[in-house]
């Protein structure tokens, strides 16, 4: 696996584990949430940007996405 990839995929992970916290959610509850709202493809097509920004602000920007595809959560 490249580094790309990897980085990727950790960055992911790390952010469904934040999201998980911040709404008190467990790991699998959030990425239920997150693939049924299209917050997981969020992640990976805007990766090269949201990697930039702070973890609470790429979950902050994560919460709102899914709240415009249906989430609830705020």
């Amino acid at each position: 696996m490249n580094n790309q990839l990897k980085n990727r995929i950790e960055y992911i992970v790390v952010c469904i584990s934040e999201f998980a916290n911040r709404h008190k959610l467990s790991f699998r509850q959030a990425f239920n949430y997150l693939d049924f709202y299209k917050g997981i493809d969020f992640l990976d097509k805007c990766y090269e940007a949201e990697h930039q920004f702070s973890i609470e602000d790429a979950i902050d920007d994560l919460t709102e996405y899914c709240q415009r595809h249906g989430g609830l959560l705020a």
